[in-house]
């Protein structure tokens, strides 16, 4: 059964298209971790400015291996070491994809985490 994690960026109007931006530039980097399934980046249309990251894995152990990597440390590092504010995802690292200049694009951030029980597609 997949799991999925949703991460919740509070996004700046001012940093959306920067948020954005480093998010197509990390392109790839998920895509190649053992057990990932999915990756959708989804920007608010309802006058809020939380940002969805949403990510689906086979396991709860492939997603925990994911944070664990090299590669996401590296996607990360920088936030981090910028001082990221609010809650952090995946246990406590950086947000807002903060490669590149100026820090975080995020001033938040929280974690949800689900169980995929049903899910369908287009039929064949």
């Amino acid at each position: 059964m997949s799991v999925v994690k949703i991460n919740v960026l509070t996004v700046p109007e001012g940093m959306r298209e920067e948020l954005e931006r480093r998010f197509a530039g990390r392109a790839g980097m998920v895509e190649s971790a053992e057990g990932f399934e999915h990756f959708e980046l989804l920007r608010p249309v309802d006058g809020t400015d939380r940002y969805l990251v949403y990510t689906r894995w086979r396991s709860e152990e492939d997603f925990t291996r994911w944070t664990e990597s090299q590669a996401f440390q590296r996607g990360h590092a920088q936030a981090q070491g910028a001082g990221g504010e609010g809650q952090g995802e995946a246990q406590g690292h950086g947000h807002g994809h903060g490669h590149g200049q100026g820090g975080p694009a995020a001033t938040g951030a929280e974690l949800w985490a689900f169980e995929v029980i049903e899910s369908t597609g287009p039929a064949s």
